[in-house]
């Protein structure tokens, strides 16, 4: 029998495994998904139920994506920043030709479950399926009959603007091969009721793994090591890790303070700002004492990794002094000349986390653009911290935040101007 010319061989080689590869993606993106039933079967309303399920939205915090800022609730148009361009909240609500109204029950769990749209499409996880994987059907049903329950709104859905080959559903049935698995959640035995019901809302519905935890090149998380802090792509906030006290780590804290925080936004040990104080503005705030002592269990029992210790690079001298001098004229009045704070209104600067964090992300941040807890019914009139982004320039940016990072027993490393030109 005659042998096939080594050129050939070789391509048939690599079309086999370009065969292979995908066949491989094409089952890895259908793996655990069952045919949905030919009748779509309708989900029993009981007041209750919608009750559960409003409940439910705001611990999923879904207004805060699906509503565009001054737009009709759940209505979508809000537009996502990443770094491969914008996705676009959809609408969810029940109007048939451009919400939800005519997806089924089990249309609206595949979503939450898998990740796929109703015709079939694959969905971007600027929609938190990989989080919300986790989420029970009975409360996806609620969730599905408190949206079929509010006002349509008639409102295409805007396309995304994503670039090449991003905007490719075969690009994201590669990532979805790579990182994402349908799942369920599975209780510990080993640990009480109180703690489950926290890892199942801090794991599932209240997605927190999507912000405190690092991503990679192509945008996945790195659940390796759980909350373990990460910049939050596009906003240049950065999620500090609840694994580390010495970042945003609990495991020190009793459980009224944690859930003083979640349900306020200011507690004795810390505040809610950025990204956190929306959170709490709109979700947390809202949840049930029951649901905040159970997340306060769980996030206090997060297996503690503290980051490497590093030699922090010091600031020079002249750097300090300018730092000293940008902090007497705008900072002391407030933060006291020594960083000690004044009491519940102003927090001492010396051991404070913001401050001495690795990552200067959040210093810079806050100087620049001021720092502001939510309004809660618990803290109904929080103090606020003026933005400095435009009486102060860069480098004095950078050497006021070097100065705080180094003082007082602190001992975290300089912040350079360009530093503070990333932020900015």
């Amino acid at each position: 029998m005659k042998r096939l010319p080594t050129g050939l061989r070789a391509a048939l080689a690599v079309l086999a495994l370009l065969l292979a590869a995908a066949a491989w993606v094409a089952w890895s993106n259908v793996r655990g998904e069952e045919p949905l039933p030919a009748q779509a079967t309708s989900v029993p309303v009981t007041p209750q139920l919608l009750e559960r399920g409003a409940y439910l939205a705001r611990a999923g915090n879904c207004a805060a994506c699906h509503t565009e800022r001054g737009g009709p609730a759940f209505a979508g148009g809000k537009g996502i920043p990443t770094p491969f361009g914008i996705v676009y909240a959809g609408n969810i609500t029940p109007d048939p030709a451009t919400g939800i109204g005519n997806w089924s029950a089990a249309e609206f769990w595949r979503a939450m479950h898998h990740g796929r749209s109703k015709g079939g499409r694959l969905l971007y996880p600027a929609f938190p399926y990989t989080e919300y994987t986790l989420v029970t059907r009975q409360d996806s049903d609620a969730l599905y009959a408190f949206l079929q329950s509010r006002p349509a709104v008639q409102r295409p859905n805007r396309e995304h603007a994503l670039r090449f080959p991003y905007d490719r559903q075969a690009a994201l049935a590669v990532w979805r091969a790579l990182f994402f698995s349908p799942a369920e959640f599975r209780p510990d035995p080993a640990k009480s009721d109180e703690w489950n019901r926290g890892a199942y809302l801090v794991r599932g519905l209240a997605h927190c793994q999507a912000c405190h935890a690092p991503r990679n090149a192509f945008g996945a998380t790195n659940d390796r090591l759980e909350l373990s802090g990460g910049l939050i792509p596009m906003q240049n906030w950065y999620a500090p890790s609840l694994a580390s006290p010495a970042e945003a780590g609990v495991q020190d804290w009793s459980i009224d303070e944690i859930v003083q925080l979640l349900k306020t936004g200011d507690s004795p040990r810390g505040a809610a700002m950025g990204p956190m104080a929306e959170v709490v503005f709109s979700s947390t705030q809202h949840l049930a004492e029951a649901d905040l002592r159970a997340m306060a269990t769980f996030l206090k029992q997060v297996p503690r990794h503290d980051p490497p210790a590093a030699t922090p690079a010091r600031a020079s001298h002249e750097v300090l002094e300018l730092g000293a001098r940008v902090y007497g004229n705008h900072c002391a009045q407030c933060h006291g000349k020594q960083g000690e704070g004044a009491g519940a209104a102003y927090p001492a600067l010396a051991g404070h986390r913001t401050v001495t964090m690795a990552s200067s992300a959040n210093l810079v941040r806050v100087i620049l653009s001021g720092g502001f807890p939510p309004t809660t019914a618990g803290h109904p009139r929080p103090f606020g911290m003026q933005p400095f982004g435009l009486s102060l320039s860069d480098a004095e940016v950078a050497a006021v935040a070097s100065y705080v990072r180094s003082s007082w027993g602190n001992a975290a490393p300089a912040v350079m101007p360009l530093d503070v030109q990333r932020v900015r």
